[in-house]
């Protein structure tokens, strides 16, 4: 996924009420911009460190799109971004395990008044449902970690994902890493033990997971290269 116009870089001055930020651009003003994670951001809200801005649409001029860990390191903080990577990865083939599937279609109603990211279909094979969650943890490189809070709807989408299979259908949980220094993936059972739990469990009735890193750059991200996921 290329930009579609070149981000404008500033320094990050704090980041507060989980959605907003104050940053200082290059030219000395400071501004308050969109911060599209609800997560802690554990290591990337370092007052000083860079950050990259587009433009905003709403209320705010501007939104905050890729940060940098302590380690230096380029990181991915918008969430939003994980589902429209997935897309462009099954599109061009670059996820193996999900090849195969010549409808992928975003937002299909499942469960209990929930929708899941994509329902991935063919003539010759069990309907697939994926749910997508965005990484950005990393609070030991090279490992990479999900979640860095309590997620309760997380937990939500692993028991309605194990509904899928007890029904015949395949079910899929991807994991997309918004930054290129990890080399492997875990659950960080520390930070939600009861997602922690559930992940178990569901792979343990059929729920597959898979996790993919990305090459993040000023100038886009993409789906890279797949981790292994970690006990």
């Amino acid at each position: 996924m290329q930009f579609p116009e070149p981000l404008t870089p500033a320094t990050l001055v704090r980041r507060y009420k989980r959605f907003l930020a104050d940053m200082q651009f290059d030219d000395g003003r400071i501004e308050t911009v969109h911060c599209p994670n609800p997560g802690q951001m554990l290591g990337l809200t370092e007052p000083g460190s860079r950050a990259w801005l587009k433009r905003g649409k709403g209320k705010l001029n501007w939104g905050w799109v890729i940060g940098t860990a302590d380690n230096g390191s380029l990181v991915g903080i918008d969430t939003g971004l994980a589902n429209r990577l997935a897309a462009e990865a099954l599109q061009v083939g670059m996820i193996p395990e999900l090849a195969g599937y010549s409808l992928h279609k975003p937002e299909v109603k499942y469960g209990a008044s929930s929708r899941v990211d994509f329902l991935l279909t063919a003539d010759d094979r069990p309907p697939c449902y994926l749910e997508i969650k965005n990484v950005h943890l990393s609070r030991q490189p090279p490992l990479a970690e999900f979640p860095d809070c309590v997620t309760e709807r997380g937990a939500k989408h692993l028991r309605e994902l194990s509904a899928m299979v007890a029904a015949g259908r395949r079910a899929v949980m991807l994991y997309v890493v918004q930054r290129d220094d990890c080399s492997h993936f875990r659950i960080a059972a520390d930070c939600a033990p009861g997602y922690a739990a559930g992940f178990i469990e569901a792979r343990n009735v059929g729920v597959e997971a898979l996790c993919y890193a990305c090459s993040v750059t000023e100038a886009g991200i993409a789906i890279a290269r797949r981790l292994p996921i970690y006990p």
